[in-house]
């Protein structure tokens, strides 16, 4: 069964060239980024796997009155396995970021170039090829007859570069559609050699401060209350927590929890005005193990001894706020997935953890062992996105053998 749909994958250059071109002309940009959101791409997509014989295809709307569709869609495409129950998932996005500056692009970023074995444009790494290696492996499955094991599910979520309010997030939240016994994999993260294995991702908090104090003039300062002095007290109280978390996990870089003040909102334009407002970020990388409540508790306690040591007042808002459970390292999901790179691509792949967030966080949550993983050269986001094309091929070769497997 393996060689045939290897024979078909080899085969499938020009198709995948085809459907990378497709998707690329159609710019599906989220609205706070100055797009229509997904709506045109989706029914283009939607058309080229009706085209190719995939026929239980559900769309999921999500309200939007910000784009002029009214309606972020979301796809899933579902091939039948041969032991009922539980799914394996393959999700890929499809919205992209904008160009950036068009003066640092060699090439078109809304028409697709093929050169020295490369895709050029934008999203054609981000997501595209993840996207589109997952429907070439199901469709060599159907074009050769074969049943997978277990029901494969392919997913194509809406809004991912942009928070996953109008995709991921709302599909978990309004529809029954992910059991614990299910199992995922993201195609939208990995190294070169497609060695790297993720399973967990550090939590994620997001917080803003604001201290309240006395404006008044900076020659009399006992007239007032410094909120920029207490805030920088704080700030460097909030800098302990790395000592009260000293937690490690060596599958994590750095393998310890981060606590980084970030932005500060301006105060006062002048020098010579004692500020009465101070307002800046948080951002935490917590390691999966600490709980997210000892950390704001601990928080909590250091804003109110501020408040006392300085006369102040202090709230805190959460802007963010994702905690993170990790799939396990001998999860069938993860020994799968390791031998069919193995035997793909003659690498040694390991596990790993990170500090940034992506949709497998939500999956992970809904108890759905879920891997991130791909074979890619890290062009996201950057002029010059590119897609190398066997490793296209390959990873789809890689996605088929777990539809037979898993």
């Amino acid at each position: 069964m393996i060689e045939a749909i290897n024979k078909f994958l080899d085969g499938s250059t020009d198709g995948m060239i085809a459907l990378q071109t497709l998707l690329t002309a159609i710019p599906a940009i989220s609205p706070s980024s100055g797009g229509e959101g997904e709506d045109k791409k989706a029914r283009a997509l939607l058309g080229w796997l009706k085209e190719q014989g995939f026929s239980d295809i559900k769309q999921y709307d999500v309200p939007d009155d910000k784009v002029p569709s009214g309606v972020r869609p979301n796809l899933v495409v579902t091939i039948p396995g041969r032991e009922s129950g539980s799914v394996f998932w393959l999700m890929s996005h499809t919205d992209i970021v904008p160009p950036g500056e068009m003066k640092f692009w060699e090439t078109d970023p809304f028409k697709a170039t093929v050169k020295d074995g490369k895709i050029y444009g934008r999203g054609v790494e981000d997501n595209q090829q993840g996207l589109t290696a997952s429907a070439f492996a199901a469709l060599g499955l159907i074009r050769n007859g074969i049943t997978p094991k277990r029901t494969v599910k392919l997913l194509f979520v809406a809004d991912e570069e942009v928070g996953s309010d109008f995709g991921i997030k709302y599909l978990k939240d309004h529809f029954k559609l992910f059991s614990s016994s299910d199992l995922a994999l993201v195609p939208d993260g990995g190294d070169e050699k497609g060695e790297q294995i993720e399973i967990a991702e550090k939590s994620l908090l997001w917080l803003k401060f604001t201290v309240k104090g006395k404006q008044c003039h900076a020659s009399r300062p006992d007239q007032g209350v410094n909120a920029f002095e207490a805030g920088s007290y704080l700030v460097m109280r909030l800098t302990e927590l790395r000592r009260i978390f000293p937690d490690r996990n060596p599958i994590f870089e750095p393998d310890y929890s981060t606590f980084c003040p970030t932005k500060q909102e301006a105060n006062v334009p002048n020098i010579n005005t004692i500020p009465g407002d101070d307002c800046f970020y948080l951002d935490c990388r917590v390691l999966p193990a600490v709980p997210l409540k000892r950390v704001l508790d601990e928080i909590s306690s250091m804003m109110k001894e501020t408040e006392k040591k300085y006369g102040v007042s202090v709230t805190v808002e959460t802007v963010q706020c994702v905690e993170s459970i990790p799939t396990p390292e001998d999860s069938p999901l993860v020994k799968a997935l390791s031998q069919a790179v193995k035997d793909v691509y003659g690498a040694n792949p390991h596990v790993v953890g990170i500090g940034g967030g992506t949709v497998g966080a939500f999956l992970r949550n809904e108890g759905v062992h879920t891997a991130v993983w791909s074979t890619i050269e890290e062009t996201a986001h950057q002029p010059n996105e590119y897609c190398v094309l066997k490793n296209l091929v390959g990873d789809a070769k890689v996605m088929a053998r777990l539809m037979l497997t898993l």
